[in-house]
């Protein structure tokens, strides 16, 4: 199995490495792949080290999974070039996530969408796998009719260029910004670029892609999606209209045996999910669950979960794993 990291130098390229070697992925050949300045680096995995390699060189090298985490502009330009070669390409950017004929895959989900035939398959935005891992199961019960996501989104979301600055602004430090405000002490209603909707990209991510996981377009979301000051971990306060009536011991109890989603909702003991509990951690945490008593059938809840893992680096290769469960590539 020889297994490309195409970004492999990057913040998501390198949680990539290191999730690959502590799921003990069956690779026979490592290939770590990024832009023409990083060739020739060495990076370590598993006690030894490989060279990093170009994208021109990777595609001749008969690659059976290429895991690609290196925006889209660089995804749409070479994942076609490594299908074409025979490469299943798993990836990360916004690039195919809407394409009608690329599937979008939470493999506890819709990994049964997949088949041998699927050689550039999307990874949901990491705002999107963490809702609808908590959503799934409910929407299942009880059929949702209207979603409310507000987020409270890390800076890695951003990148490395984020992070520091975050950094910069606690150390006292003046340095380049990623954000065209202070992140420090602040919080900015502004996640990716705006649209001409008044929505930003990030927002409209999270309104369409539930739809196209959960193979159904009946129920209505709107979004707003906004930067905090912590440097790992996304939170979302999620209010959900269902069709039908539920009960809340029912609830957690569906989100509890629902596989990847840990509860954490003990008011008594202050238990409820915080970035800092689900830091290097690959599950979805769940808690603060409530009816809304404002409206009939609906339900609140806070969901967090680590935006590089489960949202970005473990959600591709559990995506590489479930193809080679399945004999899919």
């Amino acid at each position: 199995m020889k297994v490309a990291v195409v970004g492999a130098t990057g913040m998501v390229g390198t949680v990539m490495l290191k999730v690959l070697e502590e799921r003990n992925f069956p690779i026979t050949e490592l290939i770590p792949v990024a832009s023409a300045r990083s060739a020739g680096k060495k990076l370590p995995y598993k006690g030894k080290e490989y060279t990093v390699v170009t994208l021109e060189d990777a595609v001749k090298m008969n690659v059976d999974i290429a895991l690609f985490s290196a925006g889209g502009d660089t995804s749409e330009e070479w994942a076609p070039k490594f299908a074409e070669a025979g490469t299943t390409v798993i990836d990360n950017s916004s690039a195919w996530r809407m394409d009608p004929t690329k599937k979008l895959v939470v493999p506890e989900i819709n990994g049964d969408v997949l088949t041998k035939d699927d050689k550039i398959i999307a990874n949901p935005n990491c705002s999107t796998i963490q809702l609808v891992m908590a959503l799934s199961p409910l929407h299942d019960k009880y059929k949702m009719k209207r979603l409310v996501i507000s987020t409270y989104q890390s800076v890695s979301g951003t990148g490395v260029k984020a992070v520091q600055q975050l950094d910069n602004e606690e150390a006292g430090i003046e340095g380049e910004m990623a954000y065209p405000h202070p992140i420090g002490r602040n919080a900015l209603p502004q996640c990716d670029v705006f649209m001409e909707n008044g929505y930003t990209k990030e927002e409209m991510k999270l309104v369409k892609e539930p739809k196209k996981i959960l193979r159904d377009d009946s129920f209505s979301v709107t979004a707003t999606a906004v930067r905090i000051p912590t440097s790992g971990g996304h939170s979302e306060a999620v209010n959900v209209q269902f069709e039908n009536d539920f009960d809340l011991d029912e609830v957690r109890q569906l989100l509890s045996d629902f596989p990847g989603v840990v509860v954490q909702d003990n008011l008594e003991t202050n238990t409820y999910p915080m970035p800092v509990y689900a830091h290097d951690k690959d599950e979805v945490f769940v808690g603060r669950i409530r009816r809304d008593e404002s409206q009939a059938n609906t339900l609140n809840m806070w969901v967090v979960a680590d935006n590089l893992r489960k949202g970005a680096a473990t959600n591709t290769i559990q995506i590489a794993e479930y193809l080679v469960a399945n004999n899919l590539v």
